[in-house]
């Protein structure tokens, strides 16, 4: 699809070359694409009246391979113009309750192998060479996106000095935090549909101070890329209240192994070290893993045994 509105765009610029019975076809689904996406191309048919052969011509003759192409192409419609409730309903309407479970895995498990098949290597290398080089490193995710800046704040922590996790609350906060970005640095901006303007702000702020700026998020065209020389693209599911965001959270963790594979040396060290402190402050208490003084085991016995003195 070139963009996130191509169905759309399609039916506008065939709309005059159109059968009468596929104009209704444009017509319905420009006003019902909520419930369209619901429907096989048989049942699209009866709702507007004409056969489920002109629904499939209809779809190829906007320039789809069949009717499932089209189908897809109308999701993405979905997936960008419905609120939170809709989207809902969506998923609902798709998924039966016995199946939620088999279709969600299998969906996250679709999404990162079409990743795998999408992403480019080179975009990949260079976003790593990009932040193994930085001085600072600045990280920004809002909403949904926030747990994947943190996971990769934390593991960033661990090979690199100067890593900032960029508070969100507020755009006035955000340009606080990255007043002293500059030539050195790098900024890494999360964000999929619905997109961040704050995000984008935090990006365009970097780009105007010469920093470098990577963005990972669905797509080539997505406003997140129009500050970024290095783009990340990931699959992602926004047609639900919640959003499948493991195709992301797949390449922040290629990132992380790749970086540790480039430092392995100073990440040892920092574990090594963090093991002594941990040791030192009993960070990681006995009772956590279920120890068992010896006092006690002696003070209660065996399980079964009675006490001698009674």
């Amino acid at each position: 699809m070139s963009n996130t509105n191509d169905l759309s765009n399609r039916m506008n610029e065939s709309y005059s070359k159109l059968s009468k019975g596929q104009k209704r076809l444009a017509a319905y689904i420009t006003d019902n694409y909520d419930k369209a996406v619901f429907l096989t191309a048989a049942k699209l048919g009866a709702a507007v009246g004409v056969s489920e052969s002109t629904v499939v011509r209809f779809a190829t003759h906007l320039g789809y391979k069949g009717y499932p192409e089209f189908q897809s192409a109308l999701e993405e419609l979905v997936r960008n113009k419905l609120n939170s409730i809709q989207r809902m309903e969506v998923t609902y309407g798709r998924i039966s309750q016995s199946k939620i479970l088999e279709s969600v895995l299998k969906s996250d498990a679709d999404k990162i192998q079409s990743t795998l098949t999408k992403i480019d290597q080179n975009a990949f290398e260079l976003a790593v060479d990009t932040i193994l080089h930085a001085k600072n490193i600045y990280i920004i995710g809002i909403r949904s996106c926030a747990p994947l800046a943190s996971f990769m704040a934390f593991y960033f922590t661990l090979m690199f000095e100067h890593v900032h996790l960029l508070s969100t609350s507020s755009s006035s906060e955000i340009f606080e935090q990255m007043v002293r970005i500059g030539k050195e640095d790098v900024i890494i901006g999360i964000s999929f549909p619905r997109y961040s303007m704050r995000t984008l702000k935090a990006m365009e702020f970097a780009n105007n101070r010469n920093a470098k700026v990577i963005t990972l998020t669905d797509s080539i065209h997505s406003p997140m890329n129009l500050y970024s020389s290095c783009n990340l693209i990931a699959d992602s599911d926004m047609a639900s209240i919640v959003d499948s965001l493991v195709a992301p959270l797949s390449v922040v963790n290629a990132l992380i192994v790749a970086l540790c594979m480039k430092k392995q040396g100073e990440v040892a060290e920092t574990l090594e070290m963090l093991e002594e402190i941990w040791d030192e402050y009993q960070v990681y208490e006995n009772d956590e893993i279920n120890y068992i003084d010896d006092s006690i085991k002696m003070r209660y016995g065996k399980v079964g045994e009675t006490n001698s003195d009674g």
